[in-house]
Formats: C-alpha cells, sequence, structure tokens
C-alpha cells in the first residue's frame, strides 16, 4: 500500500522545532561542555523527556489526586488502575515539571532527579537507558543545567501543536544530526523512513483482503528495533489501510539510547510500556514462545558475533531451532538474524493466514559460499520461504552507501507464487536529495515506491523483475576432465626420470629407445616383449614408470589408456561446471562444454551441491559495443589533430 504525505503543516513546524531543539541545545548551552559527537546523547534525552511531559500536562493532577486515593495498591495494580480511568500507559507523579524546576535556582539537579523518578515504574529504564545521572552530573559541573532545562521547558511539543508525524520529523532529524556528529556506524540503528515505507508496502501488499474488517488482528515484531521507526511506519500504513485493526507491536533493541529512544516513540505514539524490551536477540530470543504476522528488520551487516558464538552455537545444536540450519562465518552475523526472522513467523494456517518479513541485508547472503550461508539458504529454498527479493538504490541509508537488498519471506504465499522467486530491481527508482545526510544522497519517493509496488503486484518478467525457482538459484559444481592423448618419444630426460629406480639399468636404456614411435597404448605388451627379446626382466612398476616418462601430448594419438585399460586423464586440463538444478545435466554438457571441448568427461557423482543467488548477474544487460566504423572515425579524427598540432609545433620552431 503506498503511503500518505504528511499534511504540509506538521512538517513545517516539526522543522522549525527541529532547529531550535537541535542548534539552540547545542550552541547554547553543549559547546565546550562535551564533545561534537556526544551532542546527540544530550538532546535527545531531553526531547523525550519534554513530550513525554506535554502529553501528560493536561491530566497530571487529576493522575496525582487518583493515585493517591488508592493508598498502598501495588503498582502494577495502580498501573492498570491509571489506564482503564485515563487511558494512559504511564504517568508523572511528582508535582514538579521543567517550568517549575527552572523557577528555583537552587538544587536543580536534585529537582530533576526528583521529577524523573515521579514516572511509573514502567518507563523508569527509559532514563536509565539514556544515563540520565551522568547527563545531569556532566551539565550540573559546567553549570549548564539550568539553562538546558529552561530552553527545553520552553518548547512547545504538545500532542495539539505537533501531531506524531511531526514528532517523528523531530526525533529522525535530531537523530540523524547526533549519527552524522558520531560517524556512520553510530546510524546503524536508524532506517530511513523512505526505506521502511518501501518494505512496509510490498510486506502487506499480499494480505489487502485479509486485512479487512472490524476485528482484525495483527502483530508486529522487529528484533532490531533500533529507535522503533519500522515498527510505526508499519503500524500506521496497517491503520491507514484499515481504521479498526488492532495492531500489536513487539520489539528487542540492545543498544542502551536506541532502546530508550524506540520505547519513548512508542509510548508517546500510544504504545505499551513493554513494547520494546532491551537486550541481544542473538544471545537471547526475548520472544521465544511467539510468533508474528509481520517481521522487519534492519541488522546489521558484517558484524563479528563472536560474543554470542557460544549460546548461538549451543542453540544451533537442538533441531529445528532458529539456528540449527547453519551458521556463517564469526566475521558477520546477518544471516544468523535472517534465519532468526524465518523462524519468528507465523506458521501458514487457513485462509491464506501466515506471516510475512522484510529483511534488510548487503550483497554476502545472496552469494556467500560458506557452508553456513549455503545451508541457510538452501532451508529457505527448501521450505519456500523466500517470495521476493528487491535490490533498493545505492546511498540509502545514512551508514553505508553500499547496494543493499530486500528479502521478502512468506510461509503461505499466494497460489500463483509457490515455489517461486522473485527477483525485482529497484536500485534505478530514486531521486536525488536536495541535501545528503551521511552516506544518503539518494532517497525513494512515494511514485518510485508505487512502481516497485506494481512490479511485485504483477509478479511476471520485465525490466525490473523475474521470476524463477529455487532450482534455478541450486547448482551442482560438476568436475570435467577429458582423456589425455599420447604418442611415445625417448629422450635423455626418460633415461633421467627412470635412473633412480632399482629395477631399471642401462641396458634398458637401449628397450626403450627401439619403442620410440610405438603407440603408447601399446607399450604395456610392448615393453617386456622388448625386454625379454635382451633377456631383462621389466616388472609392472618399470613399466608404469616408462610410459609415464615417454608419455608426450599429442592430440592426433588416441584417447590414452594405461596398463589396467584404465583412462588416462589430462592432468593439466581440469574445470569445474556449475549446472542449475533446473537444467538437465547431460543436455547442459552437451551444448555447453562439448563443442568446445569434444573429448569431455565429467562425474557426476562426484558433483558438489551449492546455491547463490546471483541478482546482478541476472539483470546484467551487455552494451552494444561502438561500430568498428564509428571508431575508425574517431581515430582518424584524433590522428588528423595530431597533425596538425605537430604542424604547429615544427612552424614554430
Amino acid at each position: 500500500m503506498t503511503q500518505t504525505k504528511p499534511e504540509t503543516k506538521p512538517e513545517t513546524k516539526s522543522s522549525s522545532l527541529t532547529a531550535r531543539v537541535v542548534w539552540d541545545t547545542a550552541d547554547k548551552f553543549l559547546r565546550n561542555v562535551v564533545e561534537p559527537q556526544e551532542y546527540g546523547d544530550y538532546i535527545l534525552p531531553f526531547t523525550v523527556l519534554r513530550r513525554l511531559e506535554c502529553l501528560l500536562a493536561d491530566t497530571k493532577d487529576e493522575v496525582i489526586t487518583y493515585v493517591e486515593s488508592l493508598g498502598d495498591m501495588p503498582e502494577h495494580l495502580i498501573d492498570i488502575a491509571v489506564k482503564r480511568k485515563f487511558g494512559l500507559s504511564f504517568y508523572n507523579l511528582s508535582a514538579l515539571d521543567l517550568e517549575t524546576i527552572v523557577s528555583v535556582d537552587d538544587n536543580v539537579d536534585t529537582s530533576l532527579r526528583s521529577y524523573i523518578a515521579g514516572f511509573s515504574h514502567n518507563i523508569a529504564d527509559i532514563w536509565t537507558a539514556f544515563g540520565f545521572e551522568e547527563i545531569i552530573k556532566t551539565l550540573t559541573k559546567a553549570n549548564r543545567l539550568h539553562g538546558v532545562i529552561r530552553h527545553f521547558s520552553t518548547l512547545d511539543l504538545s500532542p495539539d501543536s505537533l501531531d506524531d508525524s511531526g514528532m517523528g520529523e523531530i526525533f529522525e532529524n535530531v537523530m540523524y544530526r547526533a549519527f552524522d556528529k558520531k560517524g556512520k556506524g553510530a546510524g546503524a540503528f536508524y532506517t530511513p523512513r523512505d526505506a521502511v515505507k518501501l518494505m512496509v508496502d510490498v510486506l502487506i501488499a499480499a494480505d489487502e483482503d485479509s486485512l479487512a474488517g472490524d476485528s482484525t488482528l495483527r502483530s508486529v515484531y522487529d528484533p532490531t528495533a533500533g529507535s522503533a521507526g519500522m515498527l510505526l511506519v508499519a503500524q500506521q500504513a496497517l491503520q491507514e489501510m484499515n481504521p479498526d485493526i488492532q495492531v500489536t507491536v513487539f520489539g528487542q533493541e540492545m543498544m542502551p539510547s536506541a532502546f530508550a529512544l524506540g520505547k519513548a516513540d512508542l509510548l508517546i505514539q500510544g504504545g505499551r510500556p513493554d513494547a520494546i524490551k532491551q537486550g541481544d536477540t542473538l544471545d537471547e530470543d526475548l520472544y521465544a514462545d511467539q510468533t508474528f504476522d509481520y517481521v522487519l528488520s534492519n541488522p546489521p551487516f558484517g558484524t563479528d558475533w563472536e560474543a554470542q558464538e557460544k549460546s548461538v552455537r549451543k542453540q544451533a545444536e537442538t533441531p529445528g531451532s532458529r539456528f540449527s540450519h547453519g551458521l556463517p562465518s564469526k566475521s558477520d552475523g546477518q544471516m544468523l538474524f535472517l534465519a532468526h526472522c524465518a523462524f519468528k513467523l507465523a506458521p501458514a494456517g487457513p485462509d491464506g493466514q501466515g506471516g510475512r518479513a522484510a529483511v534488510v541485508s548487503n550483497a554476502s547472503p545472496l552469494f556467500n559460499s560458506d557452508k553456513g550461508p549455503n545451508s541457510i539458504r538452501q532451508w529457505l529454498f527448501d521450505e519456500d520461504l523466500i517470495d521476493a527479493i528487491i535490490a533498493l538504490p545505492t546511498d540509502m541509508f545514512y551508514g553505508t552507501g553500499i547496494a543493499t537488498y530486500v528479502w521478502i519471506l512468506d510461509t503461505n504465499k499466494d497460489d500463483e507464487r509457490r515455489g517461486k522467486i522473485q527477483l525485482i530491481d529497484a536500485s534505478n527508482h530514486w531521486s536525488p536529495m536536495r541535501k545528503s545526510m551521511g552516506f544518503k544522497r539518494r532517497y525513494v519517493p512515494e511514485d518510485k515506491r508505487a512502481k516497485v509496488l506494481e512490479a511485485y503486484r504483477d509478479f511476471e518478467d520485465s525490466d525490473i523483475s523475474k521470476v524463477l525457482t529455487p532450482q534455478d538459484f541450486m547448482f551442482r559444481d560438476v568436475p570435467v576432465t577429458k582423456q589425455a592423448h599420447y604418442s611415445t618419444t625417448f629422450s635423455d630426460a626418460v633415461v633421467e626420470a627412470l635412473q633412480s629406480r632399482k629395477d631399471f639399468t642401462n641396458e634398458h636404456i637401449s628397450v626403450l629407445k627401439s619403442l620410440a614411435g610405438t603407440p603408447w597404448n601399446d607399450l604395456p605388451e610392448a615393453i617386456p616383449a622388448a625386454a625379454k627379446k635382451m633377456g631383462l626382466k621389466a616388472p609392472a612398476g618399470l613399466i608404469d614408470a616408462a610410459m609415464n616418462a615417454m608419455a608426450t601430448d599429442d592430440l592426433e594419438a588416441p584417447p590414452a589408456v594405461n596398463r589396467k585399460g584404465n583412462r588416462v586423464f589430462d592432468t593439466s586440463w581440469k574445470i569445474t561446471e556449475r549446472v542449475p538444478y533446473s537444467v538437465d545435466l547431460e543436455e547442459h554438457m552437451r551444448t555447453e562444454v562439448i563443442p568446445f571441448a569434444p573429448d569431455a568427461q565429467w562425474d557426476e557423482t562426484k558433483a558438489k551441491d551449492g546455491n547463490e543467488i546471483p541478482f546482478t548477474r541476472i539483470f546484467y544487460v551487455p552494451e552494444e559495443p561502438r561500430p568498428l566504423e564509428d571508431i575508425d572515425a574517431d581515430v582518424q579524427r584524433i590522428m588528423g589533430e595530431l597533425t596538425e598540432m605537430f604542424a604547429e609545433v615544427k612552424t614554430d620552431d
């Protein structure tokens, strides 16, 4: 489904506020106090704090009075009561707010700590993950805390002034600026929204009919949730498609600051306090007993998983577990995330029910030939889980400009898509950004997303779409050899090769010399016969050694066989022919090998199975070479210009 653009007014408002939040804070209060690359670590937490404060402002006094009336009720029951009465997933019981704190110059740090402690226990981990205590200490020591609090207390981040979309614009802008200061690696946990929207468009395209209805329920999961952008975009898209749908989101994130921001952003938009859990997804799946309708993930590329190796290998020992299908090299764990996402999909059910995933990767998982990646791809092929793979434009992400791909997985494909895999080349469907953001210089606008979605729905071959089968990507590497052709020659080199043998004497020299020109295949009888005439012995070992020493390549000679009648293969000529399983082996060899090597031979029993998805090669279109006439004309023109130049130089002399 194509997403609608946010209204112009919120966009303008959010842009203005973003400038104030970022630049006023950094220029006035953080400069010369913290390093520029740490600005975001201070600005984002205060932005979140102010937004939460504005969300609670209208009902705060009522909530405090109500909670006081509950007496000593346990905290978790208070949470339920507040949710039922006020519709709030979190609350604050402190009489303070930022404006009140700055109205008193004394003990600002103590007041801020007290205010933060007043938030409900179910969001306390946000402030811990943000490292708020260290932020307070640093700003207090520099005598800047009062100014920062005063600055944020003046920002109107209320929902009446700034809707969720506008607030998302602020977060995205602030996060980018933070990533830009920290360097490319810092942007790893945030996926640009245009990329997410493309992923979500395709992800829900196959479910449009089933998403209708008053009691429709859907779950969305991101095991590398980052700042929760994917979860929020997916939730918004589903709700735009069906306003009555109930969407429940789940996430897991390891990085503390990203976890804090993601949890806060979900809360700000009405999510559950426990929607995101903090933890290492590879080390421990915090949703181990759950599967989901939709899974989205942008796992880190080329990240070492040595720290999780012990846990991952132990999990892989359990048959049918998420990592039991193969383990990639420790230098790159993205295929572990791909396997995990496939494992978390809801199984196929009646009426087309099942799970779908959209997972970002670089090119490596497409063709990495190591045993682990091969096994993981083979499992995905065998289970018919790969629905489509989409090549994104380069320069799409903040932290990298490399080629990236989106794997669309599905546990219950439509009938026409069963046993098929669609490749979509969207690498040229982009527009330039007015101003680059790190490595991100391109974005996918709505009209180009629509073209990609159209290609997916059409499900047919075109310039940007190819429909293939898993067998097209599975192959046999077949060793191909050819039989040697030898004639018999004699030289000093023959004698030199045999002299170290105990069964070879000088008398044998004349025997071998007399056999020069004898057909090589006749030597097993000719050598002992000639030796017997001269009263010499010719044991089997000497015959074999002499045959090897006297063998000379001769394409005109018959195919060579040894003393035992076995074919002798040319050791200098051996190739490995890659044959797709979708092609008959004998037919392939007849058309692709025999015309170039008529006596080639192969043994299918020695073939090694493998698989790869050669995306670039499949879409490669060779360029027509320039006509020779044009090349000749250019050469003549250049030669003429050179002649004139030489003439001018000669005239000057």
